[in-house]
Formats: C-alpha cells, sequence, structure tokens
C-alpha cells in the first residue's frame, strides 16, 4: 500500500505553504476548473474553437481577470494567490491559462501600470468583469525575440497618432475590444489603447495549428488607424514598458506549468496502478516506479520553485531574471513530465480521452512564447557572467 502520511499529488506538501486565503482561491478555481471546464477541454481544443465571450463573463464572476492587480474592480489578491490560480486554470489546459494570463497581465497590467487615469476608468472595471476583453500587440511575423527591431509605426499627425503595421500570434485578438498595440514612434516605443472598431484595424484568425488549439490566435492589421492624442499610454516610453508586461506573463506561466505537469503526472500515477499487463499493475515493475519518481521530483521541484518566486514578488524583491529561471526551469520540467507520461500511458497516449498529449502539444508553445528557452537561458546567463550574449558581432 502507498504510505498514507504522504499525499502523492503534493508529496512535500507545497501547498501546506499557503496562506487560508491562499487556499480558499485555490480551491474556489479549481472546482470551478474541475466541474465547468475540463468536461469540455477536449471538445474545444479537438475543434480549435474557444466560447471566449461566454468565458470571460464566467472567469470575471470567478474573479480572476486581473486579480492581482489594485482598484478599478480589481480583487487585489497576493502575487502568490494569482500564481495558484494560473496553476489550477493550466491543469486544464494552457490555453485557458493564457487566455486568462492576457487579460489580466497584458492587456490590463500594461493600461492599469502605465496608462492615463481616463484609459483606466474606461476599460479596467469591464475588462475585470469580462464584459470587455483585451489584447496585447507586442509580436510581429519578423519580430519575436527581438521586439527592438519592430516594425509597426506610430506617426503624428496635427494632435491624432497613425498607426500602421502587423502584429502576429495575438491571443484573444479576434474576439478583444481594445488591443494594447507597442510600435516605434520618433520618441521611442509607445504603447498605444486601440479600441477594435476603429477603421482600419482588423484582426483575422491563426488556423491550423497544432498547439494551443483551445485558444483564439490571430493576426493584427494596422492599416493607417487614426487615433487621438489621448490614446497613448502616458506614463512610459521605451521597451520598459511592454518588457515589465511580459515579465507579468511570465510569471504567470512559471506557476501554470506546474499545473500542466501535475495533471500529466496524476493521469500517469491512476493510469500504470489501474491498467495491468502481464497479470501485475504497471506501477509494479521496476521501471514504471523509476519513472513515477522522476514525475514526482519534478512536479514538486517546479511547485517549490513557483512557490519560492511568489513570495519574492510577494516581497516586492522579485528580479526579472529569476522570472527567466522560474519559466525556463518549470516549463522545461512540464514537458519532460508530459513526455515522459505520455509513453507511460502507450497508444492510450495519444488520445483525447486522455489530458497528456493534449498538454504535451500545449507545452511546446508554452515553450517558446513569453520568450523562448534559449532567451530565458541567456538571461540567466548574463546574470550571472554580467556578459550579455544576446547579440554576437
Amino acid at each position: 500500500m502507498a504510505d498514507t502520511r504522504l499525499d502523492p499529488k503534493d508529496f512535500l506538501g507545497v501547498d501546506d505553504g499557503l496562506s487560508a486565503e491562499e487556499r480558499d482561491i485555490r480551491d474556489a478555481v479549481r472546482e470551478f476548473a474541475r466541474a465547468e471546464l475540463e468536461p469540455r477541454i477536449a471538445d474545444w481544443y479537438e475543434t480549435g474553437n474557444l466560447p471566449a465571450r461566454d468565458l470571460a463573463k464566467d472567469f470575471g464572476r470567478l474573479g480572476v481577470l486581473g486579480m492581482h492587480l489594485t482598484g478599478y474592480g480589481c480583487a487585489g489578491t497576493s502575487a502568490v494567490a494569482y500564481g495558484v490560480a494560473c496553476r489550477e486554470l493550466e491543469a486544464v489546459d494552457s490555453g485557458l491559462r493564457s487566455f486568462v494570463s492576457v487579460q489580466g497581465s497584458l492587456a490590463m497590467f500594461a493600461i492599469h501600470r502605465w496608462g492615463s487615469e481616463e484609459q483606466k476608468q474606461r476599460w479596467l472595471p469591464a475588462m475585470a468583469t469580462g464584459e470587455a476583453l483585451g489584447c496585447f500587440g507586442l509580436t510581429e511575423p519578423d519580430a519575436g525575440s527581438d521586439p527592438a527591431s519592430m516594425r509597426t509605426r506610430a506617426r503624428r499627425d496635427g494632435s491624432d497618432w497613425i498607426l500602421d503595421g502587423t502584429k502576429m500570434w495575438i491571443t484573444n485578438g479576434t474576439v478583444a475590444d481594445v488591443a494594447v498595440v507597442w510600435a516605434r514612434t520618433d520618441e521611442g516605443v509607445r504603447g498605444f489603447v486601440v479600441p477594435t472598431d476603429t477603421p482600419g484595424f482588423t484582426a483575422t484568425e491563426v488556423t491550423r495549428k497544432l498547439s494551443l488549439r483551445a485558444s483564439l490566435t490571430a493576426e493584427l492589421v494596422l492599416d493607417g488607424v487614426r487615433l487621438p492624442a489621448d490614446a497613448v499610454l502616458p506614463e512610459v516610453t521605451g521597451l520598459r514598458g511592454p518588457l515589465s508586461c511580459l515579465n507579468e506573463a511570465r510569471y504567470g506561466i512559471l506557476f501554470g506549468a506546474v499545473g500542466a505537469a501535475r495533471t500529466c503526472y496524476e493521469a500517469a500515477l491512476e493510469y500504470t496502478t489501474t491498467r495491468e499487463q502481464f497479470g501485475e499493475p504497471l506501477a509494479a515493475y521496476q521501471l514504471t516506479q523509476r519513472k513515477l519518481a522522476d514525475l514526482v521530483v519534478e512536479v514538486n521541484r517546479a511547485g517549490l520553485t513557483a512557490l519560492h518566486l511568489g513570495r519574492l514578488k510577494d516581497a516586492g524583491t522579485l528580479h526579472h531574471n529569476q522570472v527567466s529561471f522560474g519559466k525556463l526551469a518549470n516549463v522545461r520540467s512540464a514537458l519532460d513530465v508530459a513526455r515522459t507520461a505520455r509513453s507511460m500511458l502507450g497508444a492510450n497516449g495519444i488520445s483525447l480521452e486522455y489530458p497528456v498529449m493534449r498538454h504535451m502539444t500545449n507545452l511546446e508553445t508554452v515553450l517558446t512564447y513569453e520568450g523562448t528557452e534559449e532567451m530565458h537561458a541567456l538571461s540567466i546567463g548574463n546574470a550571472v557572467t554580467g556578459i550579455p550574449a544576446f547579440r554576437v558581432s
């Protein structure tokens, strides 16, 4: 029999380190995710569709949209509570956590941190309830890891701004009411709050994806989009604006990846303890137990990393290079867990009746977006050596 003094689903008791409020939020999000999302996610993934508007209102009622922000209808929770919510959503699917991350940590955070009071009052309360959806336009077809090379341009025309350019891989772009778009100007990179019904703004869905299928992805085209002077985010100029938003999103990812890894491990544990081959459960064999032990180590190590970084964030001491550490380490661990778990399920591992391969393919995207594994490795390398290696002459 398993050792009843240990919880196989939280081997190191990581969640014992949560406060009562954080556990309550965990339980509320987990209950909603298992009751409302888990039964439907395979169909959404298979069809490449997502009922975004309905989900936005559900997430708004749950209180997870911009939950770590303060005021304007936002809950103002701890960073750890937000991270745990991301973990429980990504335990169902990375696309669902991405939905919440883009809304709260990219679009809402940009307005909350860098916007004017008028911009905050206009957009944040509606975005917190899910009545309004946002997207975040930074990545371009030819500018991913190197945002400084973006081609989207904003020029002045009297008191107005005119935006021209293309953004790519934009989550929620086809359903957004507002887009936070970053563009080059004569004074540096600036952010603009762009209502998506503005003439010249179009969003086209990106199809034929093999990963993150339960997520709406778009190409944005801005063709002579005219905006008033007060559309610009007034409190920041330069790349530190969009990079600060990406750091918020990466924080959610490093927690979310723990949820994906946990689900894959639990699926492997359930499968190998109930499926018999040669007269014994698969879990009775040494090779299987070694794999299960490896999964336990990776899931719990990632959980501890996330919780520690969350406490640093709540203390105001979290460095962006430490976020890079968490994103790199936890997503890599989650992908290793998913790949191993998939093999443990044999042929059933490729079926949507089980969650493992869906998570495995999703994590290939998570490994890439909000900074590739290579870029985060270089960020850590720069931090420990003091030598930047992002560009080689």
